[in-house]
């Protein structure tokens, strides 16, 4: 899309210079939740409200770095697909200048100390330089490739710094260890030098001879230390799995050797020199700190809390750091809060930073720069997936529309003004609420009203499903805000979503905080979306985690964690678990005959990446393939169901993994679509109905969810998506239509089970109380039989004509073996032709986390 002014654009008929207001403006009252467009600024998916400071500006992109000229006039921004270029003063986009080839990465961008060059790092393995032309404009000059571990695959290069002369580059390499020195006259790395665990930025010292690099995986593992692997390196982790170091390192760069490696917090990752060099300033992002380091005596003098309340727990994650000029003032760019921290460092051997105030921001802030009088914020996020033309392609998930801010540096009072908006937005006092534990006594309640409280239920088990969107699903239930329209896979091929919903709660305001499987399950299993998953949509290279990059994880670790740690007893049925069928060739055909005649000829290899998850895990429940059938994963659980029966204990928390309603699209040989959604929900009905005839019926309770909703479209929202809430205590037959999450799942079982919120995102999100009633009901469920053959299977492409036969080569093109490798938008277009025919209208314009409908509701949130 064409780059416009924030103030400029309009959003579901709302606007949208409500969007962007920069005044600040009474809050609306924290009863009211408003998801989308609503008068003065824009409630996100994850709960929180948007009102930036300053001028914006939008595009679509996934801004991660920023970089100011050397005359202050010209901003160079790095996103997701390349730069964008703005006139700082004019406040207008000048250029989108995309990579000839790729994305980038998540870290990297330099101007020339004349101006006429600019260098940047892509995600592969290519350093980019753009050149000034005699017009104005840049354009691509030349790519410096930079080969990954060994001279082998891609080294993900992410920060960089030019020496003062503009003659050489020090860029981290990320899955190389090291920094390479690279000669830009003859276009070509000298040598490397090896640093810690995957280095993100590097900062020069003043004379040059020196550099610092922030080591996202810390330090490296010496013989004996627990460790992970982490896109084959051997990352130190605690007892949980998460990555446990971090560090910066100075290296000597005429020597070529690490002289001293200082911790710095977890995920260390932007660099700040003071201007007299004394200090360095790096944030962590997964520590929620700053660390102050004296540069002299080469260690940590000071670590500074950056929350907008010392109160808080985890989940500001300052990932991005900018000093004014004259270093008097340092900002630190909170992703968590939507905000940006103002700091007053001091001198002295201690340090004695001051933390000031906040300024709010956009959807993820994630790069600034600053001239001394204004302040340049990138949001990684902006305000959604709302970009694109919905007349040329359609809006998607990868659609993104980022934003600019520009503010004017505030004042004292404007300051405490702003932090107190900032509170507010970020529902800080809502999360402080959640940790406030009272003792466990009272009248036992579905979902207690305070930390503490005792509930009714025992027993929660989470069901998570894979990437459907509400209207593709219920959009023909006949109820509460449902398109039939947009239903591709309704009553006939998921008889049982339909029954849930009905019989039990219809939730028709819930969405997924997340847009892919990568986010989507850690939102599902952390609560929480750490800076290294919002930040690598340029290119996944390092990983594209499903449990098995300790890199990527947040500090405060996992749902099974806070369950585990509480004495508490817990099992997972496949979550995070590459499946391999044995034999390998094993077709879904073969696999389910196998399971129906009880042959037992196939049996399964399990692959799990989080050591502690793996250790509670059922050794019998396949995870992740399309090629197993969810109808044995059911199986396999209820036998484990019936054992425990015998035995009369059953775990607190279980996790349920069955991801067949993701499909194959049209390839060849593999269950149509609507067989792997009978499937899917047959599979769920067994489940349920299962667990409401056994013994532990009476104190169990029932969540299922959708990892994220990228496979589809949705009339309201693409965030949008299924949620069934079944229980005897659930509500029947009635639509709530309350604002909620997947991070509100999380903080409705912590609240039943006892548990303290794990970070600031489940804690602020509302609980799901509405979905229940003081009356019990056992009556079980009855689940309902599939209606769709389950082995109906997708014919060969050469039986097929026309668009069919087009439909069913690129079906079988696609990746399909991983969560989420296939093009999203290439498979939704292939599911949506398949279910309504090949000359139906696609309905480009809803679908993806296009945000058309996040229009106001004036909906009450529940506190």
């Amino acid at each position: 899309m064409s780059a416009k002014p924030l103030a400029s654009l309009a959003l579901a008929g709302v606007a949208a210079a409500a969007v962007a207001a920069a005044a600040l403006t009474r809050p609306p009252p924290v009863a009211v939740a408003r998801v989308g467009p609503v008068p003065g600024g824009v409630r996100v998916a994850t709960g929180q409200m948007l009102r930036p400071a300053g001028d914006a500006l939008a595009f679509g992109g996934r801004p991660v770095d920023l970089a100011l000229s050397a005359d202050r006039r010209t901003l160079y921004v790095k996103d997701n697909r390349g730069l964008v270029v703005v006139d700082a003063d004019a406040w207008t986009i000048r250029q989108e200048l995309p990579f000839p080839s790729g994305g980038s990465s998540m870290h990297g961008l330099a101007v020339s100390p004349d101006g006429a060059h600019v260098w940047t790092t892509g995600a592969g393995s290519l350093l980019w330089e753009a050149r000034a032309v005699p017009d104005g404009r840049l354009e691509w000059a030349r790519s410096i490739a930079l080969p990954g571990p060994g001279g082998k695959g891609e080294s993900y290069p992410c920060g960089l710094a030019l020496t003062t002369d503009g003659r050489t580059a020090w860029v981290a390499l990320s899955r190389n260890n090291a920094i390479a020195e690279v000669d830009l006259g003859a276009g070509a790395p000298r040598r490397q030098i090896p640093v810690g665990v995957a280095p993100y930025a590097v900062c020069l010292s003043r004379d040059g001879r020196a550099a610092w690099v922030s080591n996202w995986g810390g330090r490296r593992a010496r013989t004996g230390e627990r460790t992970a692997p982490s896109s084959g390196t051997p990352a130190l982790v605690d007892a949980r799995g998460v990555a446990s170091s971090g560090t910066v390192s100075l290296v000597d760069l005429a020597r070529g050797r690490p002289l001293v490696e200082v911790a710095a917090g977890l995920q260390p990752c932007a660099l700040a020199l003071s201007p007299d060099g004394a200090r360095l300033y790096c944030a962590a992002a997964n520590s929620d700190s700053v660390s102050v380091i004296d540069t002299a005596a080469r260690r940590r003098i000071e670590t500074i809390l950056v929350r907008p309340d010392p109160a808080l727990r985890f989940g500001s994650q300052p990932n991005a750091l900018a000093l004014s000029p004259d270093g008097r003032t340092l900002f630190a760019a909170c992703g968590g809060n939507n905000a940006v921290a103002v700091i007053a460092p001091r001198g002295g051997p201690r340090g004695g930073g001051a933390l000031r105030g906040f300024i709010p921001a956009g959807w993820y802030p994630g790069a600034l720069a600053s001239d001394g009088q204004r302040l340049f914020v990138a949001n990684v996020k902006g305000i959604g997936s709302r970009g694109g033309d919905p007349k040329a392609h359609g809006r998607r998930v990868a659609w993104f529309l980022g934003t600019l801010n520009r503010v004017p540096l505030p004042a004292d009072g404007r300051l405490a003004a702003w932090t107190r908006q900032v509170r507010a937005d970020a529902r800080v006092p809502q999360a402080l609420r959640a940790w406030e534990r009272r003792a466990r006594a009272g009248t036992p309640v579905p979902v207690p009203s305070r930390p503490g409280g005792r509930s009714v239920f025992e027993h929660v088990i989470y069901v998570i499903k894979e990437n459907r969107t509400y209207d593709q699903v219920l959009g023909d239930i006949g109820k509460g805000d449902s398109d039939p329209s947009l239903c591709i896979y309704g009553r006939a091929i998921t008889p049982n979503h339909h029954a849930l919903a009905e019989q039990f709660v219809l939730l028709d305001n819930f969405y997924c905080n997340g847009v892919n499987s990568a986010d989507g399950h850690a939102w599902a299993t952390e609560g929480n979306a750490t800076g290294y998953l919002e930040k690598a949509f340029g290119g996944f290279t390092r990983s594209y985690p499903f449990g098995d990059d300790p890199l990527s994880y947040s500090s405060t670790g996992f749902l099974w964690d806070n369950a585990l740690l509480a004495g508490l007893t817990f099992r997972n049925f496949g979550e995070m678990d590459y499946a391999e069928p044995v034999p390998a060739g094993a077709s879904f055909v073969d696999i389910l005959r196998d399971h129906r005649g009880r042959a037992g000829r196939v049996r399964f290899r399990q692959s799990i990446g989080v050591e502690n998850l793996r250790r509670y895990s059922s050794r019998d429940y396949p995870g992740w393939s399309m090629r197993i059938p969810d109808v044995l994963r059911a199986e396999r659980f209820l036998a484990e169901l019936r054992r425990a029966e015998r035995g009369g204990e059953w775990p607190a928390l279980s996790i349920v993994y069955l991801p067949q309603d993701h499909t194959s699209g049209a390839s060849p040989g593999a269950p149509t679509p609507r067989a792997h959604l009978a499937d899917n929900d047959l599979a769920l009905g067994r489940v349920v109905e299962g667990v409401s005839r056994s013994r532990f019926w009476p104190r169990t309770c029932i969540f299922v969810i959708e990892d994220d909703p990228q496979d589809g479209f949705d009339h309201v929202d693409g965030h949008r998506s299924l949620c069934f809430v079944v229980s005897p205590y659930t509500r029947r037959g009635v639509v709530v239509s309350l604002f909620y999450n997947q991070t509100s799942v999380i903080h409705t079982i912590e609240r039943i089970l006892g548990l303290p919120p794990m970070n600031q995102m489940d804690a602020g999100s509302p609980l799901m109380t509405e979905c229940f009633t003081a009356r019990r009901d056992l009556r079980p469920y009855r689940a309902l039989p599939a209606r769709v053959p389950l082995d109906e299977l997708n014919p060969p492409a050469s039986a097929l004509r026309g668009e069919r036969r087009r439909l069913a080569l690129r079906s079988a093109r696609l990746p399909l073996e991983r969560p989420d490798e296939a093009d999203e938008d290439e498979l939704n277009r292939i599911l949506w032709h398949l279910a309504r025919g090949v000359d139906a209208p696609y309905p480009a314009h809803l679908a993806g986390a296009h945000g058309r409908g996040l229009r106001a509701r004036g909906l009450r949130l529940a506190d």
